[in-house]
């Protein structure tokens, strides 16, 4: 059996990663949770004690610390390449929050790093991992619903506290790369794998007084065909799914991104005038992330081509919406 990876965390402040990321390390047989680092040595003290770790005043001098094999970034996404460059170049194999990049050139800085030095480069997007997705997709690829010919992807939250950093540009807020990257992944992953993909239009909108879009969406073509509607936003009501749409039915996973653990998730395939619930087995994404993180360390697998294209496909988005 190999040894747990020793990774540490670049950052305290995260709600998300004090939630789910460090219980999941603190629980994995896959990974030992070394250290924590944050810019207040008060709050790295008191989240290293919780898990028994080091606590590090300093990225930097976390990242010169030879015994930690990994890092995870859960930083601002404004943050994310500059420390995930950084980590790179200290030989620490890289988990960072989504997404690795806010331009496809930055990515692809980063993808090449990383193979060059032999080091694991993975983009924390926990529901890829998830056994209900490839149910999903078995059933449209076996033809359950006729010929596929439009997908659409949904990921809208309520609007947070107006201090929060998905608020503040400088720090890479807004909806796109908060939530937008949910349905662009899905897309990618779920709808069109191993293909390429046309942005034909976006749009991004601000509420009164936001400096940062708060909703917007996005049309795709992915060839043969296939439309892809994309719509993402943070100032709405809560709704987490995507839609296959075929030629003879439509099937439709709710709750589809940020499952918990002990979720039971089905499949809703609507045929011929009927409707079927399919039940599904509940499954832990943030355990099987901290897992597939773990063996991609362990063989130095290359950056997943997904990171790329989701890059250049938020930019084109951004850009367009903009526009």
């Amino acid at each position: 059996m190999s040894e747990p990876v020793r990774i540490a965390v670049l950052g305290a402040a995260s709600e998300f990663a004090r939630r789910r990321m460090l219980p999941a390390f603190a629980a994995s047989h896959e990974v030992t949770l070394a250290a924590v680092a944050s810019r207040d040595p008060g709050r790295a003290a008191e989240t290293a004690a919780e898990y028994g770790c080091r606590a590090f005043g300093s990225y930097a001098d976390l990242l010169a610390d030879d015994t930690v094999e990994a890092v995870y970034l859960p930083l601002p996404c404004g943050l994310h390449a500059r420390w995930a460059r950084d980590a790179l170049l200290a030989g620490k194999h890289v988990l960072v929050e989504k997404p690795v990049a806010m331009s496809g050139p930055e990515a692809a800085e980063l993808s090449a790093l990383a193979r060059e030095r032999g080091l694991a480069l993975t983009e924390n997007v926990l529901f890829v991992h998830h056994s209900q997705h490839r149910a999903a997709l078995r059933y449209v690829t076996e033809g359950a619903i006729g010929r596929l010919q439009s997908f659409e992807a949904t990921y809208t939250v309520p609007r947070r506290p107006a201090f929060d950093i998905r608020y503040q540009p400088a720090l890479g807020g807004g909806a796109l790369w908060d939530t937008g990257v949910y349905p662009v992944r899905a897309a990618l992953h779920l709808a069109a794998p191993g293909h390429s993909l046309r942005l034909v239009g976006a749009v991004a909108r601000r509420g009164p007084g936001d400096t940062v879009d708060t909703s917007g969406s996005a049309l795709l073509d992915g060839g043969n065909g296939l439309a892809l509607q994309l719509t993402y936003g943070l100032d709405h009501s809560y709704r987490s799914s995507y839609t296959y749409q075929g030629s003879e039915g439509r099937l439709t996973v709710d709750r589809a991104y940020t499952p918990p653990a002990d979720h039971l998730p089905e499949v809703r395939l609507e045929r011929g005038g009927e409707v079927t619930r399919i039940p599904l087995a509940a499954d832990d994404q943030v355990d099987n992330a901290v897992t597939a993180f773990a063996e991609a360390v362990r063989t130095a697998a290359h950056p997943d081509p997904e990171i790329l294209r989701q890059a250049e496909l938020l930019q084109e988005i951004s850009r367009a919406g903009s526009g």
